[in-house]
């Protein structure tokens, strides 16, 4: 993927990125990976769960980002969501449309944690990527929003 940000392009970053989320066969996460991320790049959660919060809170800390770097790291993340969302059956991600360019060489992409039991929304989330020269994430903020 280049880092041309034109509609083919968005298209296939989006379905490339819920398939990554979805993804049972841990080897084609792996690789999933390498073809979307940077080798040094990260995922960032802006807004941590709310025990994470409330121990900063109570040591006077500011609410800290967490960060994930690098493939290894990457992987272990995303491991851990389809351990808790994808693979008891529960739930699927899905896009809530197409990816954005956004300013700055950005693109955004809103998505659904879909109930595969009566199609409910369980959450949902937002994430602004920041593409490198090969058009492959060097950064990924992710908001979680309400369900």
């Amino acid at each position: 993927m280049s880092n041309e940000l034109n509609t083919a392009a968005l298209t296939t970053l989006t379905e490339q990125y819920i398939t990554l989320w979805n993804e049972a066969d841990a080897a084609a996460r792996t690789k999933l990976i390498a073809e979307l991320w940077a080798e040094d790049g990260a995922q960032v959660l802006t807004d941590p769960p709310q025990e994470i919060r409330e121990a900063a809170a109570a040591i006077a800390f500011p609410v800290p980002y967490l960060t994930v770097r690098g493939h290894r790291e990457l992987d272990a993340r995303v491991t851990r969501a389809y351990e808790m969302f994808i693979a008891p059956g529960e739930y699927t991600f899905q896009p809530l449309g197409v990816a954005q360019r956004l300013a700055g060489g950005l693109a955004g992409l809103g998505w659904a944690m879909v109930s595969t039991a009566d199609g409910s929304i369980g959450g949902t989330g937002y994430d602004v990527l920041a593409l490198d020269e090969d058009g492959r994430i060097r950064s990924d903020h992710q908001y979680i929003g309400p369900a």
